[in-house]
Formats: C-alpha cells, structure tokens, sequence
C-alpha cells in the first residue's frame, strides 16, 4: 500500500529546473576568469560575445581589459601560427591590426615557440620580425634581447636543442639585418672558444646559416672564423664526426653557400633604408621585460589604445580610405562601363583616355602584386580593348626609375589566368620591340626586364622571339641593347643551363631562326659575336658548328658596267695618248688582246704595269714633271688638228667627265674604246711625231693656270711614256722634248 502513495508524490513533484537554460553570470564569469591560470581558459563563443558586449560601455574596468587582453594573446598567436612564404604579406597588415605595442610581450614569446618547434620555418618568422622591427623598433628589440638570454640559459644548462634552435633564429635575424654582424662574429667565436664536440657542432650549424652575409659584409671577421675552424680541426681533440662536419663547412664555403642564400626571395620584404639594425653587447646587460607577458591593469587604456591608432593609421591608412577607394573604384568601374547598342558611340578616343586613367590608377594604389590584379580584374574592359590593360602595365613598369618586380608579378598572374592575356602580351611584346627606338635607356631597360620575367616564368609563349632578327640590318643599337637585358633578364632567373636546354628545343627551332641564323656565314657570325659579347656564348655552339662545315659563298661579283666607265672617265681625264687609255682599258676590263693585236710593238708596250707604276712614283720629283709633261700635251692636244685629239682633250672639272666629246669617241664603233684607239696609233704616226715635237707648249709649261693644276696628279700617263719606249733610243730619235726635261 505504501508503494502506490510513493508513486502518487513523485508523479505530482514539479520537475527539476535544466541548469542548461540558466542565464550565466557574468560577473562570477569574469571573476572565475581572473583567478584562473596566466594563460586563461576556454570562454565558450556566446558567453564570451555576451560578456564583451556588457563590458564595452565601462573600458575602463579591469574586467574588460582582461578580456581584451585574453582575446589580443589569441589573436596574435594565431596569426604567427598561419604565417608562411606564400601569406606573409597578407598576415603582417592583420598583425599590425593588433596594439603589438601593448602585446609586444605576446608577440615575442609567441615567435620564438613558434620557432622552436618548427626549425624550417626559420627564415619565414625572421621575415616577419624584420617587417615588424622596421615599423616598431621596441618589439624588435625586446624579441632580440629574449633571444640572447634564452641562449645564455641553455648553453648553460647543456640544453642542446633549445641552444641549436636560437642560434639558428639569431643567424637568421642576423641575415635580415635585425642583429648587427659584430654580434654574430661574438657568437661565433663564443661557441668556438669553448671547444667540446657540441659547442664546435652548434658553431658549425650557426656559421652555416650566417656564413653567406658574412662574407658578403664583413669578409675579415669571416675569415678570422675559418682560421678559428681551422685550428679546430687540427690541434683540437674533437671527434671524427665533428671534423667531417667542419670538412663539409669548408666545402659549403667553397661553393660560395649555394644552398645557403642570405635571404630568399620570396622572404626579401624591407627595403634596406628601412632596415633597423640593434647592436647588443654580447656580454651586456639584458632587459627582458618578462612583466609584458601577463595582464595589468592600465589605467589610460583608451589614451594608449588612441596613440596605437595613429600608429597603425601611418603604417596601414585609415579603414576610411580603404572605404573611399573602393567607393571611387566602383565609380571607375561605372565609368568605363561599355557603350551600349542604344547609347553614343564616342570615336574621339575618350573612353580610351578613361580606361587608360582608370587601370594606371588602380595599379598605382595597389601595395602588393595580389591586391593589384584582383582590382583589374573588377574592371569591365571594352570588347577588343584588352591589349590596353597589357600596354598600360609595360608603360606603367617602364616609368619606374628603376625596374620593381611587382610589375612582373602582375603580368605572370595576368598570363596564367586566362589565355587571352597571354595573347595580348604576346602582341604588346611585338609591338613593344617593333618600336623600341622610340624609348629611352631606362625605359628600355625596365621593359625588357618586364619581358624577361615574363619569358622566364613562361608567362608569354617562347614562339613569339619569332620576331626578333639578329643581323646587322635588321637591329639597331635600341634593340641590341634590349635584346641583351631581355637575355640577361632570362638568364638570371632561369639559368644558363635551363636557357641552353630551351633553345635547343626541337619544336621551337624555326621560332629561333632569327635569333641563331644560318642562311649566311655573314649573319652568323655577326648572331655568335653579339652572344658572345653579351656574355651568353654557350648558347651559339651550335651556330659555330654550322659555321664549322658550312659552304664558302663567294662574294657577289664586280660591276662590269661601272667600272668600264669608270675606266673610259680615267683615261678622259688623263688626255695621254689612245694607248695609254687602250692598255688601262685592257687591264682592267680583260681585253687587251685586242689591244695587243693593234699595236706595233705589243711585247714593249705591254710589260708588266705594277712594276712600272711603282718605278714611276718613287722617281724623286714626280709631280712637277708629271704636272709638266701633262700639261705641255694637254695643250699639245688642244692644237693639234686632228679630230681624235681634240676628243681626248679634257679641261672642265670631273663632274663634266661626261662630256659629249668622249662618248661620241666611244660612240664611234660598236666594239670598244679600244678599238678606236688602235686603229689611231696604227694609221697615224705622223701625227704622233707632231705631238711630241711641238715647242710652243713647251713654252706654256711656266704658265700653269690653277684650274688645270688641279688634274696634274696622273702618274700613269709618266709611267707609261718611260714604260712605252724600254730602249730608250727610240724616245730619244721619236721624242726629244721629253728627253730635255
């Protein structure tokens, strides 16, 4: 009976209250929140927001601060948690989001554990503290001074990890030019002095890493610290494996730390007039500041939190001018919007201008490469009108003073995004090259620095360099000099091996007939010497090979026609006899076996010219009696009656050589001058005697007029009268005038 009476009263007790639904105190919150560890305690997400928005009004309290605090220590530990090479420059503008002065004591020890439990990290948290030390120097150098006394602590202590990884970050912070060299030289010679197989490895590992900056910068301290390595291995007693690793320190040297840079490039972020260097002293007195890892109350809170406002404000800008860009870039975009079917159509080139302003402006407010493609991509680009973008980036890169890699960036992202970008820059690289004269050295320089990243990151097609022409006709020295910097650009980035490799490339090698052409030894040559002067030799082996069997082109034969007048133009001017001018004629133009076969005395007259020329100018006065002999026929010439005489009688200037007289001489026979010449000196001897016997020029020799002494230089017409009479009797008994002077 009992039974159903208990049942009765718990079926008719009220049910028990859910502690879930239970609205949580937020004063016991805050207070459980304070007493607990140093480093907090998970707050669930609407606890805490709820918590967060009662405190917001009373800033003031030391409640809110704690939270503020607790969530500053999170956030920054975060963000140093998801920092690597490729998100660096997007996760240092969020840190500095943050009051790191406030939390400069988080921001440290977050580092450095960070650092200590991922050691291939190294380079990239190095990175980070020198972005962060050139805009807040006190955060770097409390981060140095932690480093240092860490060291100390655990070399004390024989910690050999802990003692490994700080001096590998301090060699690190070193090659940023955080920490001054004269402290890393300290350190090393601090490790080495103490001899002992861990010392000399930890020294070891540290020279390996800040071995490259050293000898870049201080080349006498890192010599000082192979000396000390050098004792090392062969005075002290260390162990075999100690000394191999020296050994290999001595080899890594020796290569010039090729897999040891200074700094990687992706990691290269602060310019050097930026750099803050801290130079401690090694044995120096530390101030660690470990109070900044724990919460205090500060009671000027909003004062301090509004002078870290205007800091961030002169690092990153105002949230409010971020809003204005993007406000004037939607209004950018609404402008450049294409005319539609119903709308005008400008043909001034108006919309052009804009889109022109519109990209140059929006690259010109972009910080890094990423921000600047994804605000060109917002723009709405006219059907047609993509080259422009293409064209603006190169103009954009070439008014720089000297050439910035974000450039290159922006046109590699642009390539490989879309191959309709590829193509445009394809085609502003032709058009770039085509009119490559119109720029400036430095311009050109920029541009083909722009290329040539696009080139060597394959951002552009190879097969476009079809357009390039390495011969003296088709270059200039513009585009000489572009093609060496574009060269050298591709060369620097990829290699000259990997370059060699691609232009040996079978599928491209019609492409590359401009750049290595064998259609003419000429052009070869000229390819091979330009290579080889701009320091790429090792890519034309193959042209020399080619060079090596190719065939021996002749050169192109003389002009018969030219000459010939030439000739007849000479032997005008001369006014010697009709051999003269028959023999010179035949001499030159191979026909004087028609010469020969008209004359009476074809072996006197015909011997060997050379010889006579060189025996007529080095007789001792040979302009006088040349001018003389010349001028008493000349004028001998111009009395003579008979009509071929006359014809030969030349006394206006050369540009009259031309003269009526002397092609009417010429005019006479179908064959030649020559002709015509020989049947003279064979039909008329008698004549002849009359122009060597005729004593009133004679007289006329003193009174040479200038005008005729300017044509009295003509040694042949001397040459061939001592050379026409070898006897000498003859002249003697035909011509005794010449034998008289």
């Amino acid at each position: 009976m009992s039974s159903p009476d208990l049942k009765r009263k718990r079926s008719i007790s009220p049910p028990p209250q859910n502690p879930m639904h239970k609205q949580p105190n937020l004063n016991q919150e805050l207070a459980t929140l304070g007493m607990s560890r140093p480093g907090g305690r998970y707050i669930p997400r609407p606890v805490l927001n709820a918590m967060l928005q009662q405190q917001s009004l009373d800033s003031s309290s030391a409640d809110t601060q704690r939270l503020k605090w607790d969530q500053l220590r999170k956030s920054i530990n975060g963000l140093i948690n998801k920092v690597n090479t490729g998100n660096i420059k997007l996760i240092t503008p969020q840190l500095f989001q943050e009051n790191l002065i406030r939390g400069r004591g988080l921001f440290a020890r977050s580092v450095i554990r960070a650092q200590s439990a991922s050691l291939p990290f190294t380079p990239i948290f190095a990175s980070l503290v020198a972005i962060v030390n050139s805009k807040l120097p006190q955060v770097g150098d409390l981060l140095v001074q932690r480093l240092v006394n860490q060291f100390r602590k655990s070399y004390k202590r024989n910690d050999k990890t802990t003692c490994n990884a700080t001096v590998i970050f301090i060699a690190h912070l070193v090659n940023q030019s955080v920490i001054s060299d004269v402290f890393a030289l300290e350190l090393a010679l601090f490790l080495l002095s103490k001899g002992g197989d861990d010392g000399v490895e930890i020294a070891v590992q540290y020279v390996r890493e800040v071995g490259a900056a050293l000898q870049e910068r201080e080349p006498s301290m890192s010599n000082l610290i192979y000396e000390e390595f050098r004792n090392l291995l062969h005075d002290a007693d260390i162990s075999k494996r100690v000394q191999y690793m020296i050994e290999v320190l001595f080899q890594i040297r020796k290569d010039k730390f090729k897999d040891n840079v200074i700094i990687p490039d992706d990691l290269d972020l602060v310019e050097e007039e930026e750099q803050i260097t801290h130079d401690l002293d090694f044995n120096g007195q530390l101030n660690t500041q470990d109070g900044l890892n724990i919460f205090k109350f500060d009671p000027n809170y909003e004062e301090n939190e509004e002078k870290y406002n205007s800091i961030r404000y002169q690092i990153l800008g105002s949230s409010d001018d971020e809003e204005e860009e993007e406000e004037e870039e939607e209004e950018d975009d609404e402008a450049v919007q294409p005319a539609t079917q119903d709308g005008i159509v400008d043909q001034t080139g108006t919309n052009l201008v804009n889109l022109r302003r519109t990209i140059y402006l929006t690259i010109m407010n972009s910080l890094v490469f990423d921000e600047a493609v994804h605000k060109l991509m917002r723009i709405q680009i006219p059907e047609g009108e993509e080259i422009e973008l293409c064209n603006m980036i190169v103009e954009c890169c070439s008014q720089e003073r000297t050439y910035n890699k974000f450039y290159g960036l922006i046109g590699e992202r642009f390539s490989k995004l879309n191959r309709m970008w590829q193509e445009c820059f394809q085609r502003s690289f032709c058009g770039f090259y085509e009119t490559i004269h119109r720029y400036e050295t430095n311009r050109l320089r920029n541009i083909a620095r722009f290329f040539g990243h696009l080139f060597a990151s394959d951002g552009v097609n190879w097969s476009c360099m079809n357009i390039v022409k390495i011969t003296q006709e088709d270059t200039t020295s513009s585009s000489r000099i572009f093609i060496k910097i574009l060269f050298n650009e591709i060369v620097e980035m990829m290699g000259l091996k990997t370059v060699k490799e691609r232009f040996s490339d079978s599928a491209l090698r019609n492409d590359f007939s401009g750049l290595f052409p064998t259609d003419h030894p000429a052009n070869t040559r000229f390819s091979i010497n330009f290579f080889t002067a701009i320091g790429l030799g090792a890519i034309t082996e193959g042209m020399r090979e080619w060079l090596k069997t190719a065939p021996k082109v002749m050169p192109a034969p003389p002009v018969h026609d030219d000459d010939s007048s030439d000739s007849d133009s000479s032997s005008v001017l001369s006014s010697s006899s009709s051999d003269v001018s028959s023999l010179s004629d035949g001499s030159r133009r191979g026909g004087g076996r028609r010469g020969r076969s008209l004359s009476r005395s074809p072996r006197r007259s015909f011997s060997p010219p050379r010889r006579r020329y060189s025996r007529s100018v080095s007789s001792s006065p040979p302009r006088r009696r040349y001018s003389g002999s010349r001028d008493s026929r000349d004028s001998r010439d111009s009395r003579s009656p008979s009509p071929p005489r006359r014809r030969y009688d030349s006394r206006s200037p050369p540009p009259r050589r031309r003269s009526p007289s002397p092609r009417g001489y010429r005019g006479g026979t179908a064959r030649d001058s020559r002709g015509g010449r020989g049947y003279d000196r064979s039909r008329s001897p008698p004549p002849r005697a009359r122009y060597d016997d005729s004593p009133p020029p004679r007289a006329r020799f003193n009174d040479d007029s200038p005008p005729r002494a300017r044509y009295n230089d003509s040694p042949p017409r001397r040459r061939y009268e001592r050379s026409r009479s070898p006897p000498r009797r003859r002249p003697a008994r035909d011509s005794p005038p010449p034998r008289r002077y």
